[in-house]
């Protein structure tokens, strides 16, 4: 496994010296800037003394306004004040249900486009907006130059999604030391480093996104050993299970923006509510024609929203089971994210692990403190031998003959690594190969997700399996991945950055690791069918070059014989008969064994024709 050194011992920087860096916690809801100042992380207040930033962005004809501001445009103009856009970045327009949001959205050279009075934005840029405004309100705290920001991201976010966050970061001016998982952040503001060791659960729940990490801490060593999530399960389904609650239980007609957005806001200060209060009497009124008076009580709420609190649970029972842990080797559980102030959420994780929470952090700044500590580290103003080891959420490899994945870093691997796997040609005189780079847990390509593709060409000409190509994927403490192929022979390289569209489907991801489980004996069996018939199709091809050349060599009733076997193993592979395909790929190694000798006795002679014994010893 690849270590990451952060700092060494006795290198940090002089008083003098000090490199001033900070940590975002971009957030779908609110998000925060926070800095170490004087040797602690502190969470850096706006001109008007706020932590929290609501993440909104307002479009005015001529001027933009973020946060606070812009929260105050979105009753009057929904449509060009723009929430949650952490949910539609690296994305595509078919991940979303359009009709949940009062925005005018629409297809942007293959990422989302949002229709405003400044034309057409992507979450690329709003969420550069958002950082704009973090990074002036922590110029205006530091008064100095700033080196460089950790930015936080779910740990499940793909490469799609981390590639648009720096993107964003790029596009607001900041030069980003590292992107973060938001549960290590968590941890670290924890001081859960500082243990001598255990395992913990970061259970992380936010506006957009859910994250279930554990981690093994002991000395020097931070290591997450399993993660699992659902980058579109967060508080803010919460709020939209209130809001068709109101619109089935009312018969309310939503088709206006401004109604939309009155009715989105209200399901949220209920749920708010909700976390205070047993019962929430409910009396507002939308319009002239729509007048809202009900009760709901948390037991009503809870009920209405289990199977959101299920599925936190499922992936908490999916990560125990790849960090190998029962709920007894759980020293502790870190409640990260505004979300898991719901009661619901306490209750239904305390009931799991029948352990105390650990949450007398905020969990809305718990984040961002964190990320702040690392971009501490990071700068070189302390002495902390820190190793933050992060992990692969899904398995990376590449497309084999037979449409087979093979993977090459495997899911939960430690970041950042390296692996490479050496792969050769299948046909004779083969002067090219595509790279096809699939992510995903199935056994065969259709099953993964493609995440991009491209060419070695001028690989020498020869017989099929002689050529060694070597293929390395590289994946960086960001977590994201460059793949290289390199002949060996001549040297020939050829690589690329995997820089996918931004269109990615977040229910793929959620399941990938679920359908994994479910269709493994199915995929098994798949993929040994796929190999049979590409061995069975690859000894059918050297067999016939072979015939071609020494056909002469074997008499007419072997040549009978084998005529026989080939037309029987090309009946089996039209079919999918696994073990028929395997006895008929049998039969004709057998059949073919006296031709394959005949083929050998000729090449030595023939290797041998005109020379003497003493031309042999020299």
């Amino acid at each position: 496994m690849a270590l990451l050194q952060i700092s060494e011992p006795g290198k940090s920087t002089l008083p003098h010296e000090h490199r001033n860096a900070i940590g975002i916690d971009l957030g779908t809801t609110h998000s925060l800037v926070a800095a170490v100042l004087s040797g602690e992380a502190k969470i850096l207040q706006d001109e008007k003394n706020a932590r929290l930033i609501p993440s909104i962005v307002h479009y005015q004809k001529e001027a933009i306004l973020v946060g606070n501001e812009a929260a105050k445009q979105l009753a009057n103009d929904p449509t060009n004040t723009i929430t949650s856009a952490k949910r539609l970045i690296g994305k595509k327009l078919s991940d979303i249900q359009p009709d949940t949001t009062p925005l005018k959205l629409v297809n942007q050279d293959q990422l989302i486009g949002i229709k405003t009075n400044q034309g057409v934005k992507t979450p690329i840029e709003v969420s550069s907006e958002i950082l704009k405004k973090l990074s002036a309100i922590a110029q205006n705290h530091i008064q100095d130059e700033i080196c460089g920001a950790v930015i936080s991201v779910p740990a499940y976010f793909d490469d799609a999604q981390r590639q648009a966050t720096k993107d964003a970061a790029r596009l607001a001016g900041l030069h980003v030391l590292r992107l973060i998982n938001e549960p290590t952040a968590a941890a670290l503001a924890y001081g859960l480093d500082k243990k001598v060791e255990g395992r913990f659960v970061i259970y992380d729940l936010g506006g957009g996104t859910f994250d279930i990490s554990i981690l093994q801490l002991s000395h020097g060593l931070f290591e997450v050993i399993a993660t699992q999530g659902d980058t579109g399960l967060g508080g803010d389904d919460y709020d939209l299970a209130l809001f068709n609650w109101l619109i089935s239980d009312l018969d309310i007609k939503v088709e206006d923006p401004k109604i939309k957005q009155a009715l989105i806001s209200l399901s949220k200060k209920i749920k708010e509510d909700l976390s205070q209060e047993y019962k929430i009497e409910i009396n507002e009124r939308l319009s002239n024609e729509i007048l809202i008076k009900k009760i709901i009580t948390q037991a009503e709420f809870s009920q209405l929203t289990d199977n959101l609190t299920q599925r936190t649970l499922k992936a908490i029972k999916a990560a125990l089971h790849d960090a190998n842990s029962t709920i007894d080797d759980i020293d502790g559980i870190v409640m990260v994210g505004g979300s898991t102030r719901m009661p619901v959420i306490q209750k239904a994780v305390q009931d799991f692990f029948k352990k105390d929470l650990l949450n007398d952090i905020n969990p809305d700044e718990v984040v961002a403190l964190g990320a702040a500590q690392q971009a501490n580290i990071l700068a070189g103003n302390t002495n902390e031998n820190l190793l933050l080891l992060d992990v692969t959420p899904l398995s990376l490899g590449i497309e084999t003959m037979g449409e087979i994945v093979e993977k090459i870093i495997p899911r939960n691997s430690t970041l950042p690594i390296a692996m490479a796997q050496e792969f050769t040609t299948y046909k004779d005189g083969q002067t090219a190969m595509m790279i096809h780079v699939v992510q995903g847990e199935r056994e065969m390509v259709k099953d993964c997700r493609s995440l991009a593709k491209f060419s070695l060409k001028g690989i020498p000409p020869m017989v099929a399996g002689a050529a060694k190509i070597r293929v390395t994927f590289q994946v960086d403490t960001d977590g994201l991945l460059s793949v290289t192929a390199k002949e060996l022979s001549t040297n020939t390289q050829a690589s690329i950055e995997v820089k996918p569209s931004y269109g990615l489907d977040d229910e793929q991801i959620r399941s990938m690791l679920e359908d994994s489980f479910i269709s493994a004996n199915e995929d098994l069996e798949h993929r040994a069918l796929a190999e049979e018939k590409m061995g069975g199709r690859q000894l059918l091809e050297m067999l016939k070059n072979a015939l071609s050349e020494d056909q002469k060599l074997i008499d007419k009733d072997e040549i009978k014989l084998i005529d026989e076997a080939v037309k029987g193993l090309e009946m089996a592979l039209q079919g999918d008969d696994r073990h028929q395909i395997h006895e008929k790929i049998e039969r004709l190694n057998d059949v073919t064994q006296n031709f394959a000798q005949a083929r050998m006795d000729h090449s030595i002679q023939k290797a041998l024709s005109g020379k003497t014994l003493k031309d042999m010893e020299l």
